[in-house]
């Protein structure tokens, strides 16, 4: 099998279709396009996502942590605290490991939760560092998200590649010969921007009918995610969608869509005001711009052509 996430055909058709719902606390099944599960224990809601990190050599621990709390953002809700699961190889040494957990404990204060506990093991099944971690999160009775509706505007937060530039500036700065060394900075510095939990708790409490935070698959792929859990259409206004000129020109010189590039650190939001939506995040210092509108059938661009559903991030082409 190709390397990356399944396909959404097969992990409906191999895993999720699978899965039947029997407890009457359990509000929501997982599907394709919802990361998050929805529990009532009484009180506030409880919400769950988890989510590995397998693509990068470095930041483990800070992209454990806001990866996660941006999936628990993304369905409305306050990140509160992680498990962690850290899985090293023979080769790891205390003080690489060490380095992982002051990760993921400065990450969690930035986010504002707290580690709950998890597992680390060093094992021969894995030839790198991976982390799989889980987030508890809250979210008050009559706060969840009321869905998609056609004719809501689609909202992008940031700049489409972000977590991806970062990541290709770290790990590939030896195929990036047009970026000055000002530049390739600026792009690692993109690993600042990661989290989405500010704009999805202020979208939730400002007119958001769903969010979906943007990761492997890119903006295409998001969208296309959102717009199935849906049950309807979105037309993308390409030309709308901001992009650093860094990341095109590293996505021009290794051949990769910047709008397929993991892209965490970015939300989609729908709206029905996407420029009061805009508006209101510009004041609180986050970029956003209105790129699309739903309605109609599947995921398509503001000429016509269609878009066909996301298969493996081009990160992978790099592997």
């Amino acid at each position: 099998m190709r390397l990356g996430k399944l396909s959404n055909s097969q992990l409906s058709d191999l895993v999720l279709g699978k899965y039947k719902q029997t407890r009457p606390e359990v509000r929501s099944m997982p599907k394709v396009g919802e990361d998050c599960a929805v529990i009532d224990l009484g009180g506030d809601l409880v919400v769950l996502s988890t989510d590995p990190i397998t693509s990068t050599a470095g930041n483990l621990g800070t992209l454990s942590v806001h990866i996660n709390c941006n999936d628990a953002a993304a369905a409305g809700a306050t990140p509160v605290g992680l498990l962690v699961t850290l899985l090293a190889p023979p080769t790891a040494t205390e003080e690489e490991i060490a380095v992982i957990a002051e990760e993921l404990s400065a990450a969690a204060r930035t986010v504002g939760v707290d580690i709950l506990g998890g597992h680390t093991e060093v094992t021969d099944s894995v030839t790198r560092y991976l982390t799989s971690t889980a987030v508890i999160a809250r979210l008050p009775h009559g706060r969840q998200l009321g869905g998609m509706q056609g004719g809501n505007d689609i909202v992008l937060t940031k700049w489409a590649g972000l977590e991806g530039s970062a990541l290709i500036a770290m790990d590939y700065a030896a195929r990036l010969p047009m970026l000055d060394d000002a530049q390739l900075r600026k792009m690692r510095g993109l690993m600042q921007h990661l989290s989405v939990v500010p704009e999805g708790l202020y979208a939730a409490a400002h007119g958001a009918t769903a969010m979906h935070d943007v990761t492997e698959g890119g903006v295409y792929g998001a969208a296309w995610e959102m717009a199935f859990a849906a049950g309807t259409g979105i037309t993308l206004f390409k030309e709308q969608i901001p992009v650093l000129p860094e990341t095109r020109l590293i996505c021009d010189a290794l051949g990769i869509d910047p709008m397929r590039l993991i892209s965490s650190g970015c939300m989609l939001i729908a709206c029905a005001d996407g420029e009061a939506m805009t508006e209101g995040l510009g004041a609180l210092s986050i970029p956003a711009a209105v790129i699309g509108i739903a309605g109609g059938e599947g995921l398509r661009l503001s000429d016509g052509s269609t878009l066909d559903p996301p298969e493996a991030d081009e990160l992978y082409k790099l592997s």
